[in-house]
């Protein structure tokens, strides 16, 4: 996932005294932070370092990420006059996304570079809250109660979200991931009704670069066949679903990602080869399957362990 870096101590003294935002926005750095996974690990391939806002602070939106909190924006959209503030991005909005994806590209040298951004469901969630929610209540009162204003809102975060994935494919990204980390907060109907067609909009729009496309969910299980539908070739599958029950879920033909639970990687070695050749088993139900873990990698995780796993998933599937 793409936080698999933040475990690292190399990471935390890139990132000392550096705010999150300041560090996606240097090439320097997010080729550094990209590659300490990729080399420490020797993963597969390296997930671009970003945040889902960083588009929306590239066009204006006065925003921050404040440390133990997440995004906080500081004048909230819930009008639409507020909506009317939310612009394009253009390529020379986030040159230093070419310019380290151009970097990256050459220093990975055939390695796979996955691009990132956010799902416009999530960052409208932050946009109309002003910050992290639990239970989404600003978002559904306006996506239920003013069924207009969340379409256009729906539509211009979706143009976002294209532009900025558009730029990293064009610089060289060799795949990309739309993750909408807040969409398990809706039934199936709301996100069938209010989500989904944008989210395959985009998809759709993105279809012609051919790119492998990946879209991941937390707390989606209900949702995976909805999330399969919007288009992408791979779905990400948290740790609450095991895989061979989500291959029956998704579309024909879709591909697979996850879905190790994070917490597993605290307990004794044991376990967690127990766990990860569960994964891998259950996995080849699928149309194809990348292992990765259930979500992002949490802070205090023992990076040797993420090492350790990395191996005996590359022994495993040697086989």
């Amino acid at each position: 996932m793409r936080q698999a870096g933040r475990s690292l101590p190399e990471y935390r003294r890139v990132r000392a005294d550096v705010p999150m935002l300041e560090a996606c926005a240097r090439p320097d750095m997010i080729v550094e932070i990209t590659m300490q996974p990729v080399r420490r690990h020797d993963v597969d391939a390296a997930i671009y370092f970003s945040d889902i806002v960083v588009p929306l602070k590239a066009i204006g939106i006065d925003l921050d990420i404040r440390t133990g909190v997440g995004p906080v924006v500081a004048e909230p959209i819930r009008d639409d006059s507020g909506v009317k503030r939310l612009r394009d991005i253009e390529p020379d909005d986030v040159g230093f996304v070419s310019e380290a994806v151009g970097r990256l590209v050459e220093e990975l040298d055939g390695r796979p570079l996955i691009g990132f951004a956010g799902g416009p469901f999530t960052l409208a969630s932050y946009l109309i809250e002003g910050g992290p929610s639990k239970n989404h209540e600003r978002t559904k009162a306006l996506m239920y109660g003013e069924p207009e204003t969340w379409a256009e809102l729906m539509r211009r975060l979706s143009a976002i979200t294209l532009g900025f994935l558009k730029v990293q494919i064009d610089a060289g990204a060799s795949a990309v991931q739309l993750f909408d980390s807040w969409a398990g907060a809706l039934s199936a109907e709301d996100y069938r009704d209010n989500v989904l067609p944008y989210s395959a909009s985009i998809f759709a729009a993105l279809a012609d670069r051919e790119v492998p496309r990946i879209h991941f969910g937390v707390g989606t299980g209900e949702l995976l066949s909805l999330l399969s539908e919007a288009g992408a070739d791979v779905v990400g599958v948290d740790w609450r679903v095991p895989l061979d029950k989500a291959a029956q879920r998704v579309q024909p033909g879709t591909a697979l990602q996850g879905n190790l639970d994070p917490a597993t990687l605290f307990a004794p070695w044991e376990a967690v080869e127990e766990r990860a050749r569960s994964v891998l088993d259950r996995g080849r139900a699928a149309e194809g399957h990348i292992f990765n873990l259930g979500h992002g990698v949490l802070p205090n995780t023992d990076p040797d362990m993420l090492t350790r796993l990395t191996e005996f998933v590359h022994e495993e599937t040697r086989r």
